[in-house]
């Protein structure tokens, strides 16, 4: 059974293509996109649509997990205060992660995501990677991951659960399913209902204990 209205947060570095990913789910350009040199969004943005048969609602985060942030920072509070704002709580926590060669950057970034969550949050998370286009050779994100140990280690966190999309290439790719927007969403929400209803069922049955 899917949440009839579906509360999201994104949570990625700055330029990893958060406000493009909101608007391919919702499929209408709410929000702002940044794609120059500037840091994207400073605070805290929450739309809700009426989207693939539900409503949906998005909140879009500052950049986070960058070699700078620190705990006071105005981006954190701004964060504090999105989720605050998706009452009574998010259903998912889309971790973003652009498709690249990692660096010793990009690993201490998944290493803060890993400092900063808990590990119930992680229960409630799904890593969905960026720029797919980056893919080369018929690569699926499965193999993408399974390069990088930083990633394997993440991704395991989240129960496995990952997907991609290409938020400016895969908008109208009709020659592979794959690597095509609309299936990929498609199936980044059945992942969503069904951690949902996983996480229903253990409810369940720690009631009925």
């Amino acid at each position: 059974m899917s949440a009839s209205h579906l509360r999201i947060i994104l949570l990625g570095k700055t330029r990893t293509g958060k406000s493009s990913l909101a608007n391919t789910i919702l499929g209408e350009s709410v929000f702002e996109s940044h794609h120059g040199t500037d840091s994207g969004t400073t605070v805290c943005q929450t739309e809700t649509r009426e989207a693939h048969g539900r409503t949906i609602t998005i909140t879009d985060t500052p950049g986070l997990f960058g070699s700078h942030m620190s705990e006071e920072s105005k981006e954190k509070l701004a964060l504090i205060k999105g989720i605050t704002e998706c009452s009574p709580g998010p259903h998912v926590f889309l971790i973003l992660l652009k498709v690249e060669v990692f660096t010793v950057d990009e690993n201490e970034s998944i290493s803060e995501i890993e400092r900063s969550f808990s590990e119930e949050a992680f229960k409630h998370a799904v890593v969905v990677f960026t720029h797919g286009n980056q893919l080369h050779g018929g690569m699926k994100i499965e193999e993408f991951v399974g390069e990088n140990e930083k990633l394997r280690d993440l991704l395991q966190k989240c129960g496995g659960r990952c997907h991609v999309v290409d938020n400016k290439r895969w908008n109208n790719n009709q020659q592979d399913e794959y690597r095509n927007n609309q299936v990929q969403v498609k199936a980044l929400l059945n992942t969503i209902d069904r951690m949902i209803e996983e996480s229903r069922g253990k409810e369940r049955r720690l009631l009925q204990q």
